[in-house]
């Protein structure tokens, strides 16, 4: 399992002084609790910590995945990423967010021809242009618009614990999940087949937990 740099200072922290409260922990890193609550969640699910209440953590001796983790490592997005929402680049900024509201998402996905990937556009950044000068309903998304190559992407054959990980490093909502495919020119392009978000991840741990309980 590859740990962030703060997971890693945490097993760091309980392998040489455990046990070890996790109000304890936070005070080493100066955080608050609530911080690294995420964290020690994510390490004791891995099978890395085990928590005793009114003790603390421990450094588990073995090393075995976590019959949960286990699981994770086998899901791919492409079982489990949602339809694409999709807009032209030359549509304005109000259809954007017309679409957004209609559609009950908080990205959107910018394409050319043949769902060629070109941008993503954010609730944060319609939110700005809103609150701004913009004439709306006369300038373009694509003026709004993050571009590629500056887009965080997956794949259908990608594992959810990776793509989850990129939701979470790069905190966003969203990822396009993209074919890649050549174009006329010999230039690599992505097609769109589907969107991967926090809610699926949410969807994902909530039929792990309803299939545990059968």
């Amino acid at each position: 399992m590859e740990f962030s740099e703060r997971q890693a200072r945490i097993v760091e922290i309980v392998k040489s002084s455990s046990p070890i409260t996790g109000e304890q922990i936070a005070a080493k890193l100066d955080l608050t609790r609530a911080t690294l609550r995420p964290d020690l969640t994510i390490l004791t699910m891995a099978g890395i910590l085990d928590a005793r209440p009114r003790v603390g953590y421990f450094l588990k001796e073995q090393k075995e995945s976590s019959p949960i983790m286990e699981q994770l490592r086998l899901l791919r997005v492409g079982d489990f990423k949602s339809l694409p929402i999709s807009v032209r680049e030359n549509i304005s900024i109000y259809d954007a967010i017309v679409t957004m509201f209609t559609q009950n998402v908080g990205t959107l996905t910018v394409v050319g021809e043949n769902q060629n990937l070109k941008g993503m556009v954010s609730r944060k950044d319609l939110l700005k242009s809103a609150l701004g000068k913009t004439d709306l309903q006369q300038v373009p998304v694509s003026i709004i618009m993050t571009r590629m190559p500056n887009i965080i992407m997956t794949t259908a054959d990608e594992p959810i614990l990776d793509a989850a990980r990129k939701l979470t490093l790069h905190q966003i909502d969203s990822l396009p999940v993209v074919e890649a495919f050549i174009d006329e020119k010999g230039e690599e392009r992505y097609e769109v087949i589907g969107r991967f978000t926090k809610t699926n991840v949410a969807k994902i741990f909530v039929q792990i937990g309803t299939l545990g309980k059968r």
